[in-house]
């Protein structure tokens, strides 16, 4: 008669085949510092390949996996799309092929981020202005009656 098999989640011969053939879920995202549900989102949207999985139906990845997550990570913080950031994973397979390309989006993202600075600073314009409105009125209320607020009255008739 032989001796059961330690072979659990939590067994030493389970920990030893991890080490050799990948980390599961939840150690990518401990070490990449996204949820459980980002990787999986990653997956769905196939910006990270589809993890093989063990019999026990536990995914596994590996250190290139962890690098392409924390390469999504760096350039979702810049500001890129997802599609946008598809296409750099796309890119990145063709290294020298890939710069023209990734000139284009980079020029790209500059235009659209420089669009977006023309637009908060119209809006910051126009709510420094409303402050203003605002501070005048109620300075107005200390020696006057108070009227209504002439942001919201302008507001109601534009």
């Amino acid at each position: 008669m032989g001796f059961p098999v330690d072979s659990g989640v939590r067994s030493r011969v389970y920990a030893q085949v991890m080490q050799t053939s990948g980390i599961q879920i939840g150690e990518l995202a401990k070490r990449t510092t996204l949820t459980v549900d980002t990787i999986r989102f990653y997956e769905k949207r196939h910006l990270l390949p589809k993890a093989p999985r063990t019999t026990g139906g536990f995914r596994l990845y590996t250190t290139d996996d962890i690098e392409r997550v924390q390469f999504i990570r760096q350039m979702h913080g810049l500001g890129f799309s997802l599609r946008e950031i598809g296409e750099l994973i796309d890119l990145r397979t063709r290294k020298v092929d890939a710069c023209e390309s990734v000139r284009e989006l980079l020029k790209h993202k500059v235009s659209d981020i420089r669009a977006k600075l023309r637009e908060l600073r119209r809006l910051e314009t126009e709510l420094v202005a409303d402050l203003e409105k605002c501070n005048k009125e109620l300075k107005h209320r200390q020696r006057h009656e108070a009227c209504a607020c002439p942001v919201l009255e302008e507001v109601a008739t534009k």
